[in-house]
C-alpha cells in the first residue's frame, strides 16, 4: 500500500499517475469493491465541518492529489506528493486500459446528455465497455433512491463506476453505496465527464501545471464558483499551518 499523507483531516496517498493508475487496477481485478477519491484544496477545507464527509474519506481505498496546493502543501509537510494526479487526467488513461481488460463502466451524473455524450466518445476512443448511463437528480436523504440506485448499478454489473456529482455529495454517494455494488469500484470524477464529452473546455495545460486552473474555472463559471474560490478555500492556509504544528510537535515529542 502507497504511504499515506494527511492534510488537515483528508487523507492522500504518496503516489505519481502511473502507480495511482496501477492501483485502481489492482482494486478492480481483485474483485472485492472499493472507492477512489480526487481530494483538492476545496475538500481539505469542507471537511472540517463536515462529519459524514470526513467519515467518507477514512474509508477510501485511495485518495490522489488533484491541485497543485495539496502538493506544495506536502512538500512543506515533510512528506513530499511526486505530482498532481488530477481526477481528470487519470480518467483517460483508465477508460483506455478499462478498452484494453474488458472492464464494464458505468458513467453516473454530470448534467443532461453529458454521460451518454462522454460513453459515445469512450466507446470510439479507447473501446470501453460502457454498460450504463445515468445522471439522476440525487438527494442523499433520500434511502429510498439511494437503495434504487445502487439496485441499478449491481444490476448492470460494472465492475468500475465513474460518478460524477461534484464534492461532496459524490463522495457521500460512493461511501453510502459502495458496499451494495460490490465487486464495482467506484471512483469520483468530478467534471471529468464534461471534459471527455467536450461541453466544458479545461485550462491549458500551462495553468494546470502551475496551479492556476481554478482561476480558469472561475473565469468560465463566475456565477457557481466565485464563493468556493474566493471564501472558502483561503482557509486551506489556516489548515495547513495547523498540520504544520501538529507533525512539527510529534516529531519533537518523538526525539
Amino acid at each position: 500500500m502507497p504511504q499515506r499523507l494527511h492534510i488537515g483531516r483528508v487523507p492522500v496517498d504518496v503516489v505519481d499517475s502511473q502507480q495511482a493508475l496501477a492501483e485502481v487496477a489492482r482494486l478492480v481485478e481483485a474483485r472485492q469493491g472499493g472507492f477512489v477519491f480526487t481530494p483538492n484544496v476545496d475538500h481539505v477545507v469542507n471537511v472540517e465541518d463536515d462529519e459524514a464527509f470526513a467519515h467518507a474519506y477514512t474509508q477510501a481505498d485511495l485518495s490522489v492529489a488533484d491541485g497543485m496546493p495539496l502538493v506544495w502543501a506536502s512538500r512543506l509537510l515533510g512528506t513530499p506528493l511526486p505530482e498532481r494526479v488530477a481526477g481528470s487526467d487519470l480518467v483517460g488513461p483508465l477508460l483506455e486500459l478499462a478498452g484494453q481488460r474488458g472492464w464494464r463502466v458505468y458513467f453516473l451524473g454530470a448534467g443532461p446528455g453529458v454521460a451518454e455524450k462522454a460513453a459515445r466518445v469512450a466507446r470510439a476512443r479507447w473501446n470501453t465497455q460502457v454498460v450504463g448511463v445515468d445522471a439522476p437528480m440525487v438527494n442523499l436523504r433520500d434511502e429510498a433512491q439511494l437503495d434504487g440506485i445502487a439496485r441499478q448499478l449491481a444490476d448492470a454489473k460494472p465492475d468500475l463506476v465513474l460518478m460524477a456529482f461534484g464534492a461532496p455529495k459524490q463522495e457521500l454517494l460512493i461511501a453510502r453505496i459502495a458496499g451494495q455494488v460490490k465487486p464495482a469500484v467506484l471512483l469520483g470524477v468530478g467534471a471529468s465527464l464534461d471534459f471527455i464529452a467536450g461541453t466544458v473546455k479545461r485550462a491549458p495545460a500551462f495553468m494546470r501545471k502551475t496551479g492556476f486552473e481554478w482561476l480558469y474555472r472561475l473565469s468560465q463559471e463566475p456565477g457557481r464558483l466565485w464563493k468556493r474560490y474566493l471564501v472558502n478555500d483561503p482557509k486551506f492556509a489556516l489548515i495547513l499551518l495547523r498540520t504544520w504544528n501538529e507533525r512539527r510537535t510529534a516529531r519533537d515529542r518523538a526525539s
